[in-house]
């Protein structure tokens, strides 16, 4: 019934949590949300087609550590949040406009890239998709290191997928949010044609321990997080949770999605409000 605050530690009581989009009324710590949590606030209501259910996680390497096996702890992992991979793909609409969705949960294996991160782009990347745009909601934690170099490799796939966005004129918006570092933010999370980010997102390739350690510098006052970023021209904007849908629907129109009619517009933004979506 109550969630404490990592930003100011308060006691925040469940419902009042839900009512302010899991953003801490008292110091705007935006709180870390699962991926149906997340297109739920961004989706127009009942609108979501997923892709790739099926879609689970390999074992290239059989790799283990101790007794334990990578293949059994992604099930493992898979049967307890409900979802098969780290990343949870395909369309909604927003405002009534068509968008490809692909967002990054948190809770499978800190939202890892691995080979099904570059599985999901063939549609929109071939042109061929009736979505006249897409948008990635990243956060993880890096490359999979029980995949090694097969990890490592979707860094480059999606690149390439996402440079046939750029000769399709198929515009790719970014949203950014806590913590996103690694062969994400090093590929297709940063390379959008609008990035914005969340309050106080922690964004970056390296972790801050480890350039300091590297660089033996002290790191100035709030680096790597969105506001750093934003001031240093490294994103667009930073937008908080309350505002994601305005401004997609602003990004959208700007980008030549004028389809929306009044009244779908009016429903959406009534039902913004929602947490999930089931």
């Amino acid at each position: 019934m109550w969630r404490k605050c990592s930003g100011c530690g308060d006691l925040i009581y469940a419902r009042e949590l839900e009512r302010s989009l899991h953003v801490c009324p008292r110091c705007g710590h935006h709180f870390r949300l699962s991926a149906a949590e997340r297109i739920g606030l961004l989706a127009d209501p009942d609108s979501f087609e997923p892709w790739d259910e099926r879609l689970s996680t390999g074992d290239p390497l059989d790799f283990k550590i101790g007794d334990e096996r990578y293949g059994q702890r992604a099930k493992a992992i898979a049967e307890r949040s409900d979802i098969n991979e780290a990343l949870v793909t395909g369309k909604i609409e927003i405002n009534g406009a068509p968008v490809v969705i692909a967002v990054t949960d948190f809770s499978f294996m800190g939202a890892s890239m691995a080979p099904p991160t570059a599985r999901s782009w063939p549609e929109l990347a071939s042109g061929q998709s009736p979505s006249g745009s897409l948008l990635t909601v990243s956060c993880s934690g890096g490359a999979r290191m029980q995949e090694g170099l097969f990890s490592l490799m979707q860094m480059a796939k999606t690149t390439a997928a996402f440079d046939l966005l750029r000769k399709h004129r198929l515009p790719h918006f970014s949203l950014l949010v806590d913590p996103c570092y690694g062969g994400v933010t090093a590929s297709y999370a940063a390379t959008a044609d609008i990035v914005i980010a969340e309050p106080g997102a922690r964004i970056g390739f390296a972790g801050p321990r480890v350039i300091e350690q590297v660089t033996r510098q002290k790191l100035p006052d709030g680096f790597q997080t969105a506001e750093f970023l934003l001031d240093h021209g490294l994103i667009d904007r930073v937008v908080p949770r309350a505002e994601h849908r305005t401004t997609l629907e602003t990004l959208m129109r700007l980008f030549g999605h004028e389809n929306a009619s009044p009244a779908v517009a009016g429903a959406a933004t009534a039902a913004s409000g929602t947490t999930s979506h089931e």
